[in-house]
């Protein structure tokens, strides 16, 4: 099923403020939510979209990249099966990390969140792994064709010694005396208007909502040590310089079972030794003789799989541009193929041996061999702009 276009989601547009944005959000979340909506899967996969759609436009390094790129600049494999998943949102994942545009009012209007949110977490804090940023190289041919990569990664992964929880046994982990396992610590302050209410994460827990009395002694109470991990994902064709793909989960593990971050994969192309890049489309400047752009030839050029043959006509111009269609790259978004532009220069020699010399003073005073530029010759960006149309 294809994706439907964040904005469109949203219903706001491309130039919409954070603040529209964060609006329209919280407008369809209260429309979609679970608890507004029980038994109802239509609903609630509205209401997960929503939560992708602002995930992305609320982060501004995300947004640009769905600007640039698309869907594909999200998750890039562009499907489920590539490796990259885009959101991937859970229920859970949606109200511990949105929860708070709400301005904790949401869930006393509609059952605290039902089985879903933080009231099911007791509004304790959910820790987030920090996510892992590395630069993979591309070749061509990678580009052109889609990659499956393999990495080592030193990262934080869940302590095997105590399963994550950073105890020694579950004995050593209790609630909160503080704040009573709720992971926040409410203050009420007399004001001139009155008494104000105030909450804050509990110091004690972190916002977490127990304490440990005996650290496992391996990870020191924090769920985590630091492992050699190999990960493998896929890289969607047609990706570009600079294009940043996210692989969900892949990131360093969070302290005591909480969410995992992300790997973000930053492309680096490897140029080519005689094919340039502009966009989609592949150059080739291709160096012909005096005598085979008079008399017409045959001659091999590079592309991404291998040679083409292609033909030299008769009375071909320096500058020509040959086009073959759909010989170049792909687009990133799926919208086909660029080409690939054959750029022909005619090689003057720069010494001619005595016999060479006597044969082009025959042919100097030649009435055929005098200029006889047509429109098209006399004017580059004329042809460049044919090329193009």
């Amino acid at each position: 099923m294809t994706k439907r276009d964040y904005y469109e989601v949203l219903g706001v547009s491309k130039g919409a403020s954070a603040d529209e944005i964060k609006k329209a959000y919280r407008k369809l979340a209260i429309k979609y939510h679970p608890d507004k909506n029980p038994g109802n899967k239509d609903a609630e996969e509205k209401f997960k979209e929503a939560a992708e759609a602002y995930d992305v436009l609320s982060n501004p390094d995300k947004k640009a990249r769905f600007d640039q790129f698309g869907h594909a600049g999200m998750n890039g494999a562009g499907n489920s099966g590539g490796g990259f998943s885009g959101t991937g949102f859970s229920m859970d994942d949606i109200f511990s990390q949105f929860g708070d545009i709400f301005g904790g009012h949401f869930g006393s209007g509609f059952g605290g969140f039902g089985s879903y949110g933080q009231s099911s977490r007791g509004g304790r804090r959910v820790n987030r792994g920090s996510d892992i940023r590395i630069r993979v190289k591309l070749d061509l041919k990678e580009i052109a064709h889609g990659a499956e990569k393999k990495v080592k990664i030193n990262k934080q992964v869940s302590c095997n010694e105590c399963n994550g929880r950073g105890a020694k046994s579950e004995a050593d982990i209790h609630t909160c005396d503080t704040c009573k396992g709720s992971g926040q610590v409410t203050r009420i302050t007399q004001t001139i208007l009155g008494n104000m209410q105030t909450a804050s994460v509990c110091p004690s827990c972190g916002g977490e909502g127990k304490t440990i009395t005996k650290p496992c002694s391996k990870c020191g109470g924090d769920g985590l040590v630091k492992e050699m991990e190999e990960i493998t994902f896929k890289i969607p064709a047609g990706v570009a310089q600079g294009m940043q793909l996210t692989v969900q989960g892949k990131g360093n593990a969070a302290k005591r079972g909480g969410v995992n971050g992300d790997l973000l994969v930053v492309i680096e192309e490897e140029g080519h030794p005689e094919l340039q890049r502009d966009g989609n489309d592949l150059i080739y400047s291709l160096f012909i003789s005096v005598t085979d752009a008079i008399l017409g030839n045959e001659a091999d050029i590079p592309s991404v799989d291998g040679k083409l043959r292609i033909k030299i006509e008769p009375g071909t111009q320096s500058g020509k541009i040959l086009r073959l269609r759909a010989k170049g790259l792909p687009d990133v978004n799926g919208y086909g193929n660029g080409d690939l532009l054959v750029y022909i220069q005619v090689w003057t020699p720069k010494k001619l041996d005595r016999q060479e010399r006597e044969i082009m003073e025959k042919l100097k005073g030649s009435e055929n061999f005098k200029p006889k530029p047509d429109k098209d010759d006399r004017n580059f960006f004329e042809r460049m702009k044919k090329m193009f149309s």
